[in-house]
């Protein structure tokens, strides 16, 4: 399917493109539509329902070049969020984050941000309730929205906690969603449902478990491995070794948490122990500090790291 909108003159088109056509690159990202613009003419391209939704955020943009005479990135964002939600409503949940990435809370919060953005491969360790998920995700999503990557790849390994895989109900896709579920809640957060299954659908965004990264190269994506530290270290060097050009992997876990068989070492620890000063990879360690859960989850974390700590004779940290 195609559009057209006729522009006025060339300072109308300069506006509403932004510097070096920032505002229809985010716009050609979000819709996964393509946006030609030749001379004062625009004509949007592919399938029916992108189109529309681009058409219908360019006509709303256009308008406000002609009240203001410019407009900002934000501006464009602010259009995208409000046509992704009901009525035009703003989604609280979602107009704060925006689309360059949640904000951090805490200066831990703030570094494994920073790695994010400056790194090919980041790993993100502390223990539940820092974000280490969410924020991963909604730079992700920021870096999709943008165009700076054409693909989300959300990975988690599922290792049975308590109870076998083959005896949970259903086929394949209902036994490996409980894995999964932690990621679509963070894409939730950020990107309201249809706009997920239609990325889904057209493979833009892809949640699997960690067996089906074997054997691919992923170029011009974001790869995000959740709850890391169930992973073997055969299993983490596969995973790191799909990074294709201009890819990012961010890896996150809990070491404390680890569901892997008694004695096996974690490819977490054993990725870390390895890379860690590797040119490109960083580690950031989150803390207690920077939990931001809920103050009860705190709580309860200080109380198990105390009785841990007179068990063993330490004294707690």
């Amino acid at each position: 399917m195609e559009k057209s909108i006729r522009l006025r003159d060339k300072e109308e088109a300069y506006a509403l493109f932004g510097e070096r056509d920032r505002h229809l690159k985010i716009i050609r990202g979000h819709f996964d539509v393509k946006v030609f613009a030749r001379d004062n003419n625009l004509r949007i391209a592919g399938e029916e329902q992108g189109v529309l939704d681009a058409y219908v955020a360019l006509l709303a943009l256009i308008e406000k070049v002609r009240k203001y005479g410019q407009i900002r990135t934000q501006d464009v964002e602010s259009a995208l969020l409000k046509l992704d939600t009901p009525d035009g409503d703003s989604n609280p949940e979602i107009a704060p984050l925006g689309l360059q990435g949640a904000k951090p809370m805490t200066p831990g919060q703030e570094l494994y941000l920073d790695a994010i953005k400056r790194d090919n491969v980041v790993f993100g360790v502390g223990p539940a309730g820092t974000g280490k998920t969410f924020l991963a995700t909604s730079m992700a999503v920021a870096a999709l929205i943008h165009g700076n990557v054409s693909k989300l790849v959300l990975v988690r390994p599922a290792v049975e906690a308590g109870e076998k895989l083959g005896f949970l109900p259903g086929g394949f896709q209902e036994k490996v969603n409980p894995y999964l579920r932690p990621i679509f809640d963070a894409l939730g957060a950020m990107l309201p449902m249809q706009q997920i299954q239609r990325y889904m659908e057209r493979d833009v965004i892809e949640v699997a478990p960690l067996a089906y990264m074997r054997g691919r190269t992923l170029d011009r994506a974001f790869i995000l491995l959740d709850e890391a530290q169930n992973t073997t270290a055969k299993q983490m060097l596969m995973f790191l070794t799909r990074l294709g050009r201009r890819s990012k992997a961010v890896i996150t876990g809990d070491v404390s948490q680890t569901d892997l068989p008694e004695g096996q070492r974690s490819g977490l620890l054993d990725a870390i122990g390895r890379l860690d000063g590797v040119e490109g990879v960083s580690v950031c360690r989150l803390g207690n500090s920077d939990i931001v859960r809920a103050d009860m989850v705190q709580r309860i974390i200080d109380a198990y790291e105390a009785s841990d700590a007179k068990t063993n004779g330490k004294k707690p940290q």
